[in-house]
């Protein structure tokens, strides 16, 4: 049996089971937050280019485009919609796999369930299902797989068709591993497209949804893939890994819940900044004004951090929401890293841009040993009359281990939401979000 069969069997009867409550809560925790990180998406480049760009695939099919008043076909609006909920990179994180889940594997999802006119239930046992197999499928290629690829345009393709296939063929094994098989000879997504202001990066996520929306259309009328494409001899493990830990990609599969497990961010950025920019603002908290006066920053953290984030001098948003000069130096000044931190009057601030070049970027051995499985950081501040502070974060505000509560979300939600769908619309899709598992998808006011 291939690891495919095992995934699929598990799909299959996820898509028929009861669904575990607490599991379905953390799908519509994870379902909000994706809501929550898409419609300021929207408004911004690359998204408003990709929809231009597909301009003569709009207003065709029951498929939404959110935040554009259209519909197009499933893989269409899947590739618009995930782009879109990478675009502010505000977008959930599963840490193991180093790899945003909810991008790719709820767009490809809600694409599908629009167009088949599915209950808000399969829905979102659709979304159970995709991130699962996608996020030990990831794992088990880290720490290795991310010093070249984007994993959440690799391992994307993998939870959406999961997803998709979940919809168009529930509980139909043989289905769900072709649509599976055939998503992963297109998994793509280099880390090159990461280290400048390219905008391909969010394009990985809706590149992703709309290979496994395809994938599982494809499936569902008979086309087949290679089944032993994850493990085989030159497949996408040895291709995208040095060694593969596959038995751990199947440990408990169905009884404990990756889902459960996820990382909701609070700040603006890259991921890899957030440890640093924690231990910042708790510092700040304490200390107070007695950090206006600072000779110079040390920030210690591991070797993917710096690799990602060690940029002196960004050119712009982009290049800002990777930077941990800026992210620490904006941070400390303002109190916060949002969205407005990457707005122009921002980043040309002159006490954030002074603050930036006094800081210095470490490696800590014990810190770079602990990734993927730790996020850490040290940051150390000395002011100018010689003292020196220091604070340290093991986890980030967000881990599991610090988890957002629902609250925490629905703030979350109606900050990002509100500027662009207006209030009232967004108290009513909040709402109704919560109550996914009860109504159809069809009854959920996403514009």
């Amino acid at each position: 049996m291939t690891l495919l069969h095992e995934f699929a069997a598990y799909a299959a009867a996820e898509s028929n089971s009861a669904g575990d409550a607490d599991v379905m809560h953390h799908a519509k925790r994870a379902v909000l937050d994706w809501v929550a990180s898409l419609y300021p998406g929207t408004r911004r480049p690359p998204t408003t280019l990709l929809a231009k760009a597909c301009h003569d695939e709009l207003g065709v099919g029951q498929s939404r485009v959110l935040g554009f008043g259209t519909t197009a076909f499933p893989p269409t609006a899947a590739w618009i919609n995930g782009s879109a909920a990478h675009t502010v990179e505000f977008d959930d994180i599963y840490r193991e796999a180093v790899y945003h889940p909810g991008s790719p594997t709820i767009a490809a999802a809600l694409a599908v369930a629009q167009a088949k006119k599915a209950s808000g239930r399969a829905f979102v046992q659709a979304i159970v299902a995709g991130y699962e197999i996608s996020t030990r499928v990831g794992a088990a290629l880290q720490p290795s797989h991310v010093r070249y690829f984007h994993a959440t345009g690799t391992m994307g393709c993998l939870g959406a068709a999961a997803a998709a296939a979940v919809l168009v063929a529930r509980g139909d094994a043989e289905t769900i591993a072709h649509a599976l098989a055939t998503a992963a000879t297109f998994a793509s997504g280099l880390q090159q497209a990461l280290r400048s202001d390219a905008m391909t990066k969010p394009l990985h996520a809706g590149h992703a949804a709309a290979v496994g929306v395809r994938a599982a259309l494809a499936a569902s009328c008979g086309v087949k893939g290679a089944l032993d494409i994850l493990e085989g001899e030159v497949g996408l493990g040895a291709a995208m890994a040095d060694a593969p830990v596959w038995a751990q990609a199947t440990h408990e599969l169905g009884a404990t819940y990756h889902i459960a497990r996820i990382t909701h961010k609070v700040h603006a950025c890259c991921g890899h900044l957030f440890p640093a920019i924690d231990a910042t603002l708790s510092l700040r908290s304490t200390y107070g004004t007695a950090l206006s006066a600072v000779e110079r920053i040390l920030v210690e953290t591991y070797q993917t951090a710096i690799d990602a984030t060690g940029r002196f001098d960004p050119r712009n948003s982009y290049e800002a929401k990777f930077s941990l000069p800026f992210a620490v130096s904006h941070a400390l000044i303002h109190g916060s890293v949002g969205l407005d931190a990457f707005a122009s009057e921002r980043m040309n601030d002159e006490s954030v841009r002074s603050l930036m070049s006094r800081c210095t970027l470490q490696t800590d051995t014990v810190m770079s040993a602990s990734f993927p499985a730790r996020r850490c950081a040290r940051v150390t501040v000395t002011i100018i009359d010689g003292r020196q502070v220091s604070g340290s974060v093991t986890h980030r505000r967000g881990d599991p281990e610090s988890p957002l509560s629902d609250d925490d979300l629905n703030r979350k939600f109606d900050a990002l939401c509100t500027p662009v769908v207006g209030h009232d619309q967004a108290r009513r899709l909040r709402e109704q979000i919560w109550q996914l598992d009860s109504i159809d998808v069809a009854e959920v006011a996403f514009v």
